[in-house]
């Protein structure tokens, strides 16, 4: 477990999450990393599957970093993926509203419904705030989750 409270008794830490896939669909992995950010104490995890998706494997890494959190907690999220950015901020309120339906009339399913609605019900016991970094582009903590769902991916084979 890694909360510290800060004054105000809430935790604050810094999430950093990245999916990879080998082939779409194909083996998978995940990895997040976990920082406090006023002890700098960290804790990162990653793990994968053999049949999947990037995008399930994405969405996967931030359940697992929120689902790490053992009380509420303010969460700042940086992902590369747009679709995680665009899901938390907007979209997924939206889902709700049209039954997890891409439009307001009942159309299609939205993709990955099951994750989808796992991570809604953390995103609920929570308070983040979601931050799209450019991937590849020099963020030490979003190059180092990379490296290990690129691994994960790879021992899945």
């Amino acid at each position: 477990m890694l909360t510290t409270e800060d004054a105000s008794g809430e935790s604050e830490i810094l999430l950093s999450t990245d999916g990879a896939c080998l082939g779409n669909p194909g083996p998978g992995g995940w990895a997040y990393i976990l920082r406090h950010t006023g002890t700098g104490k960290s804790l990162e995890a990653s793990g994968g599957e053999p049949d999947t998706t990037n995008n399930r494997m994405e969405i996967t890494a931030v359940i697992r970093g929120l689902e790490a959190l053992k009380r509420p907690t303010r969460v700042t999220l940086v992902s590369d993926s747009q679709y995680i950015i665009n899901a938390i901020t907007s979209w997924i309120e939206k889902w709700k509203k049209q039954n997890w339906r891409k439009g307001p009339r009942g159309g299609e399913a939205v993709k990955n419904i099951d994750l989808w609605k796992e991570l809604d019900a953390l995103l609920s016991k929570h308070k983040v705030t979601a931050n799209w970094t450019r991937g590849h582009s020099g963020h030490e903590e979003n190059e180092h989750c990379d490296q290990l769902a690129q691994s994960a991916a790879r021992a899945m084979k």
